[in-house]
């Protein structure tokens, strides 16, 4: 199975930027790629997504998540929603082995493949194999710094890939 990623989730002053690194891996011990791009903008550049968890699944979430965008015209938050409303309802949803952190320019979720839609605390939120590491940096460096969103994201991403060998240092972020 592929795996192994980081992503991280940071609103301040206005701006919300999604980070995530390069990083795909197979089983425990293979580093299957180094520069995947798992952070990309969706619904005519208005919304950025950043998945992490089985690459597949990922997909399928991913591409479920913009169905559910064309659908209900953009709504970030309902059609976060609806998308978990479909696990009641679909066996097949209800394993995808994946999360997804998502934003506009005023929201900031995170959907995971399970069904469940979260609003972080603290406008800060991390997901994946290094998530904690990336978390707990972002969460420091925006109560002690002045740094923007995106250079929160990016910084917090740099820390975790020196602590997780599941994230590496190819980063790519994107802003709203």
């Amino acid at each position: 199975m592929f795996r192994g990623t980081t992503i991280c989730g940071v609103k301040r002053n206005g701006k919300i930027a999604i980070a995530g690194d390069g990083q795909v891996t197979l089983s425990e011990s293979v580093i299957f790629k180094s520069n995947a791009h798992k952070v990309r903008r969706i619904y005519d550049d208005k919304v950025v997504i950043g998945f992490a968890g089985s690459v597949a699944d990922a997909f399928s979430l991913c591409e479920r998540f913009e169905n559910m965008l064309n659908k209900f015209s953009g709504n970030l938050m309902r059609s976060a929603v609806e998308l978990a409303g479909t696990w009641r309802e679909d066996k097949a949803s209800r394993q995808l082995n994946a999360m997804m952190i998502v934003a506009d320019k005023d929201k900031l979720l995170i959907v995971s493949g399970t069904g469940e839609v979260i609003e972080p605390d603290d406008d800060v939120c991390a997901i994946g194999s290094g998530g904690n590491y990336a978390l707990s940096a972002a969460k420091a460096l925006k109560q002690n710094t002045d740094l923007s969103a995106k250079e929160i994201a990016t910084k917090a991403l740099e820390i975790a890939g020196q602590i997780c060998v599941f994230t590496n240092d190819h980063i790519t972020v994107e802003e709203v």
